[in-house]
């Protein structure tokens, strides 16, 4: 893959967080399996707080790289302040991107902001999590 960071050569090689989280508190989706690029990220909060993530793609080495590095810049982090990570920050953070791969951090940032909205359509009965 000439051409790409080190950055993003050291998270397609050695991808952090791949996976799904059984049980998890929350799933975000973007894509559809099957049908072209797909990643999902699962997370299990504690107050709030995101405590664990993993995630799966089906794509190119960016998006598995955009994948790994989002869930770095979201572990730890209180879930509420993490809905605006944005197709910039995750360049910046992945040492850029070719502009025909920008998709890739689209997608990362679609299935993610899926994850944060959900924590939303489950209701008040959550808010320990």
């Amino acid at each position: 893959m000439a051409g790409y960071s080190e950055t993003v050569m050291e998270h397609f090689r050695r991808p952090r967080n791949v996976g799904r989280l059984e049980p998890c508190d929350l799933l975000g989706t973007a894509g559809t399996p099957g049908h072209g690029p797909f990643m999902q990220f699962s997370v299990r909060l504690e107050h709030g707080r995101v405590t664990e993530v993993r995630y799966q793609t089906f794509g190119c080495g960016p998006a598995i790289a955009a994948g790994s590095i989002l869930t770095e810049m979201v572990c730890g982090r209180r879930l509420a302040e993490t809905g605006t990570v944005s197709r910039d920050e995750l360049l910046a953070a992945l040492e850029g991107l070719p502009e025909d791969k920008w998709y890739c951090a689209d997608l990362a940032v679609e299935a993610w902001r899926d994850l944060v909205a959900a924590r939303g359509r489950q209701g008040v009965g959550t808010a320990s999590r």
